[in-house]
């Protein structure tokens, strides 16, 4: 039965041609869900797009931080907060909001960051659906909003906070998705060993964060996560590929 999962990628990366054999890829190895995240307008479309084409795709949409404080493509704040409309709108053909959060590498845009996210938060609490969260250099201060709100079901994309807050999140209910690069990430092998294993996903972020040097990510590379995590446990791979599903139906269905 397939059920690996690559719970966070980018698939609005990839040209459509490049696109068909990346999902053909993935299928071979297993998976049933590759959850691609859109993180402005025009890849927040793309991503509903793609998610259309293909039947294992999902979609997240959301609004990634360095993308609103760069101002990419002339996305202001205005145009944020139309956005956040427009997510709501199509909050049928979705099963989360991200890619969203704090980036700490953009201090002197950190409140205008916050305000954005703040009206993230609410939005997930208003149409009831999960937030995947970035929180670059800013962990403590993502951990700090969510906790003031009301939201519950929230997972933490490639944190790489402290112990102590990667057990105040635990605390707090909250989930963490565990990249590829894992393989040579010491912070992640840390995450998965204190963190049980009803908490965790895996991720690949394509097209970044590759277990091999030498090539592009892919979903099809999110078995490697599976095997670290697998290995860090002293569990069988299977019993991490089917935990890691039963956590996909608590947190997204």
């Amino acid at each position: 039965m397939n059920l690996l999962i690559d719970i966070h990628c980018h698939l609005h990366y990839y040209s459509p041609k490049d696109l068909n054999n990346i999902i053909e890829n993935a299928k071979k190895v297993g998976l049933a869900c590759i959850l691609t995240n859109g993180i402005d307008p025009k890849t927040n479309r793309v991503t509903l797009s793609i998610a259309e084409k293909y039947d294992i795709v999902k979609a997240a949409l959301g609004i990634y931080p360095i993308n609103r404080i760069t101002k990419k493509a002339n996305f202001d704040g205005s145009e944020a907060y139309k956005e956040i409309g427009w997510i709501e709108k199509n909050k049928d053909c979705i099963i989360a909001i991200g890619e969203c959060g704090l980036d700490g590498l953009n201090k002197d845009n950190f409140c205008e960051q916050k305000k954005i996210f703040e009206e993230l938060i609410a939005l997930s609490e208003r149409i009831k659906k999960p937030l995947i969260v970035h929180s670059r250099k800013a962990e403590a201060s993502v951990l700090d909003m969510l906790e003031s709100s009301n939201v519950k079901r929230v997972l933490l994309h490639c944190f790489c906070g402290k112990k102590s807050l990667v057990k105040k999140a635990l605390d707090l209910g909250f989930y963490f998705s565990i990249p590829t690069n894992i393989v040579r990430a010491q912070n992640f092998k840390m995450i998965s060993d204190i963190v049980d294993i009803n908490h965790l996903f895996c991720e690949t972020d394509s097209p970044y964060l590759s277990p091999f040097r030498n090539l592009k990510n892919q979903p099809a590379f999110v078995i490697e996560s599976y095997k670290k995590i697998a290995e860090i446990k002293s569990m069988e791979l299977n019993e991490v590929i089917n935990n890691i599903w039963m956590n996909f139906k608590k947190l997204f269905w």
